[in-house]
């Protein structure tokens, strides 16, 4: 089950139902039976739909990730990609923070079953919860594109098409 709160200078804020709007408005939330997501009928449905023809699995753990200190830091430093970032919970948990309109740090915890598309152009980061564990798939539309972009990175075409979006200019 996706909880969701806002941050402030890194303290939690109680859970408020306009987060909730926002991000099941703009990140498309799914709940999905990842005991069986090899043979899951609503995952192959919702890959075709969206043209997710890659994926892998990462193991993020101390004793199974290669470099993992440097990796946690990277994925925690507030970036974007170009291309949508999607995620499948399969075992463990975390955190994705998302900046909302207003540019507030919004936490999604994610947890076994969930999945996430964050948009092209988001401005976000991911850590682990105190278990410090977490499998997930990744799926992409194509090859993968692995580059993150640290902010600032305004002037790319996906954060501004991303902007529109949120302001409601997007055509």
């Amino acid at each position: 089950l996706v909880s969701i709160w806002y941050i402030i200078w890194h303290a939690v804020v109680v859970h408020s139902s306009i987060v909730s709007e926002f991000v099941f408005f703009f990140l498309p939330i799914f709940q999905l039976d990842a005991d069986n997501y090899e043979t899951d009928p609503c995952l192959k449905e919702i890959r075709k739909a969206e043209n997710y023809s890659w994926m892998d699995i990462i193991t993020i753990h101390k004793d199974k990730l290669p470099n993992y200190e440097e990796k946690i830091k990277t994925f925690y430093e507030e970036h974007l990609h170009l291309d949508d970032e999607i995620r499948y919970i399969l075992d463990g948990s975390g955190y994705f923070d998302v900046r909302d309109k207003d540019d507030k740090w919004i936490r999604i915890s994610m947890e076994k079953g969930d999945m996430i598309t964050l948009p092209a152009g988001i401005y976000h980061r991911f850590t682990l919860d105190e278990n410090n564990y977490v499998k997930a798939m990744r799926l992409f539309v194509g090859e993968p594109v692995w580059t993150a972009y640290n902010r600032p990175a305004d002037d790319f075409p996906a954060r501004k098409q991303y902007m529109k979006f949120l302001t409601g200019e997007a055509q």
